[in-house]
């Protein structure tokens, strides 16, 4: 996978975290919900970077993997071929 987006600089935490540069189909409904994802992962990341409450890094960190679940079950719906 490229760590580096279009516009040439390197992926956030969010970017990376949905894998926003594994897009094989080119799907532009993919890019946007991969985007809609790591905006969100990405919040999560800077509060859990920003604060020194162990439970609140505790309850990001199980947010942000529920988020890459989401994700992944989200493109699979979006690229389902039944």
């Amino acid at each position: 996978m490229d760590n580096t987006a279009s516009a040439g600089r390197d992926l956030t935490f969010g970017e990376k975290a949905v894998g926003l540069t594994f897009n094989p189909s080119g799907d532009d409904a993919v890019t946007k919900c991969k985007q809609t994802f790591a905006a969100a992962i990405d919040q999560l990341h800077d509060l859990k970077t920003n604060t020194a409450d162990q439970e609140v890094m505790r309850m990001c960190s199980l947010a942000i993997t529920e988020a890459q679940s989401a994700q992944m079950w989200a493109v699979k719906a979006i690229t389902w071929r039944g």
